[in-house]
């Protein structure tokens, strides 16, 4: 297989497990093929969006069956507190599931609430591309230095 294939591949297993509630850093192999490979920086951003929205899509849909699955009992405190914010902001809190810490349960809960489908990946996808977007352009200022 290509070395350039692999290199997508790799990029969007990586941003999708960082996605999810598996610990990861998509953005440090961003960040590394877009300074060392022969990638558009349109391309990179794309796989690594759609590798992050479709990993935090699933953590979408675990909220989802766990609405189904405990409709009615407690969640832990972490997941609590992301059911009050999504409830306080609504379905645009979703544009910060790309933070640290804080997206995977904006997602679950997102999930549990059960948010329109549609309109959470599309805001996923918006916050997650911005990110990638931020760390393209940040990419030669901190190799710079």
């Amino acid at each position: 297989m290509n070395d350039n294939i692999i290199e997508l591949w790799s990029l969007f297993a990586s941003a999708f497990l960082s996605a999810t509630l598996l610990p990861g850093s998509s953005e440090v192999l961003l960040a590394y093929l877009f300074s060392t490979s022969q990638h558009s920086p349109t391309m990179l951003i794309a796989i690594a969006t759609l590798g992050n929205s479709l990993g935090g899509f699933t953590s979408y849909w675990l909220g989802r069956f766990l609405a189904y699955r405990y409709p009615n009992q407690s969640l832990r405190e972490k997941h609590q507190m992301a059911i009050t914010r999504i409830q306080h902001w609504g379905s645009f809190s979703l544009l910060l599931s790309w933070v640290p810490i804080i997206g995977d349960p904006l997602c679950v809960a997102a999930g549990y609430l059960k948010i329109n489908v549609w309109l959470a990946l599309l805001l996923l996808m918006v916050g997650k591309a911005a990110r990638y977007v931020f760390v393209i352009l940040a990419t030669p200022a901190i190799l710079s230095t």
